[in-house]
């Protein structure tokens, strides 16, 4: 599994009052979330993501409230990555649990810069800046994760068994 795109990049301890903020949660429509995902941060993210890009962030990425919308609004926004440092544990377990991949790697996250074009291969963990050259090792996916992000999140994985 593989996924490519340009980045967004962010600092550290990007919350989820950040990434969906909450005088939007008066809706369950991943569409309407989309439309305002990162708009605290990068008021243009909305308009300017394409299906595909990627979110490459610092330390900390998702902390905050343990809203499932965090996840869900970037991936229904179009992302088809998040790369940091590190995750809030809650966001990383939300984030596999509505089947949107992300990716621990220092390297990575340090080297990559805003509007690099970066492909990420799932199986072997390794995420190639295209722009730069250059390629970091990241943490490769378990068989079960790649199952669960395949089937689009932990419920449709769970049903085929």
């Amino acid at each position: 599994m593989k996924a490519k795109g340009s980045v967004f990049k962010y600092g550290d301890n990007v919350d989820t009052d950040v990434i969906i903020p909450a005088r939007y949660l008066n809706t369950a429509d991943m569409n309407e979330l989309a439309k305002h995902c990162m708009e605290d941060i990068d008021i243009d993210f909305a308009k300017n993501v394409k299906q595909g890009d990627i979110i490459v962030a610092e330390a900390n990425f998702g902390c905050g409230s343990s809203r499932e919308h965090a996840p869900a609004a970037i991936k229904a926004s179009g992302v088809s990555c998040v790369i940091a440092k590190t995750f809030a544990r809650i966001f990383y377990r939300n984030a596999i649990n509505i089947g949107l991949p992300i990716i621990e790697c220092n390297e990575a996250a340090e080297k990559i810069s805003a509007g690099d074009e970066v492909e990420i291969d799932f199986d072997t963990g390794v995420i190639t800046n295209i722009t730069k050259n250059e390629t970091y090792q990241g943490q490769s996916f378990p068989e079960f994760l790649i199952n669960i992000i395949n089937k689009n999140g932990l419920l449709n994985s769970l049903k085929d068994q």
